[in-house]
């Protein structure tokens, strides 16, 4: 898996995806025990960060360095990317003093740009397509919790935009049966034979381990009041919760907007 990109989950075989969340796992225990794990020393991450964000920064940026990696956060306003230089320009420079880059962009098809003409690994930190690394981590959070993918439920409430659509793939890649409840035109881009389509939110979240949701209007988004009207409704809030299993977590990839697609009772609960 050298070099091997991280775009989109798709990427990915279903051992090849469980071997992550397994070395995760490892790695994880290390760090907690303040056992060192350089297996990146000497190595530097690039940060391209066309977004604002706060807890892909941060994972990232501790990441590396607690793997003995160096990180560089560059910001958009610094490289212009396909403005002052072209995206295959920056792509080619970056692999020469780089060992691999992680991008955080508005459209997909510049991360697969910067990705076809690079010669190290690029990593989908989000796009407006996918999301691939939260997907994985909320596949580990569900791992940690239910100690086994086996009989697993995921119910998602919300949007299908990339959070979802990433989550859908990461759900597939370890047989983890996953129901999507959402508004009639705000359907995940993933085809449909990979989850269950409700929409009632209450019998979308009955019997299942794991309720997740994401906020109805994503960054960089105007059409707020209209998307609010058709999410009504869909808050996840105790009485949705009260269907799922007794043991059921709540997930959000976060930052919320309590009220709307979560209560603060859920979320803080």
């Amino acid at each position: 898996m050298q070099n091997k990109n991280f775009l989109t989950l798709s990427d990915f075989s279903k051992e090849e995806f469980r071997n992550i969340l397994d070395k995760a796992i490892e790695i994880k225990t290390k760090c907690k025990a303040k056992e060192k794990t350089p297996i990146l020393n000497g190595k530097t991450l690039a940060m391209i960060f066309e977004k604002p964000s706060n807890r892909t920064r941060v994972s990232f940026e501790v990441g590396i360095i607690q793997l003995g990696g160096n990180p560089i956060v560059i910001k958009p306003e610094e490289i212009q990317m396909g403005k002052r230089e072209p995206i295959a320009d920056i792509s080619k420079v970056l692999s020469r003093y780089v060992d691999g880059v992680m991008m955080r962009v508005m459209r997909h098809t510049d991360l697969v740009e910067f990705a076809k003409h690079s010669d190290v690994p690029v990593i989908n930190g989000l796009s407006d397509l996918f999301h691939p690394c939260q997907a994985a981590a909320d596949l580990l959070t569900i791992l940690e919790h239910k100690k086994s993918f086996s009989g697993v439920k995921v119910c998602y409430i919300g949007d299908g935009n990339n959070v979802c659509n990433s989550l859908i793939q990461a759900c597939n890649l370890v047989d983890v049966e996953i129901t999507v409840c959402c508004p009639k035109g705000f359907e995940p881009l993933i085809d449909s034979k990979h989850y269950k389509l409700e929409r009632d939110p209450k019998k979308a979240a009955k019997g299942c381990d794991a309720i997740y949701t994401d906020v109805w209007v994503s960054m960089g988004e105007e059409n707020a009041r209209e998307k609010h009207k058709a999410f009504e409704g869909l808050t996840v809030n105790q009485n949705v919760m009260s269907n799922a299993k007794k043991d059921a977590i709540f997930l959000h990839c976060l930052p919320a907007h309590r009220e709307e697609e979560v209560s603060t009772e859920v979320v803080d609960g």
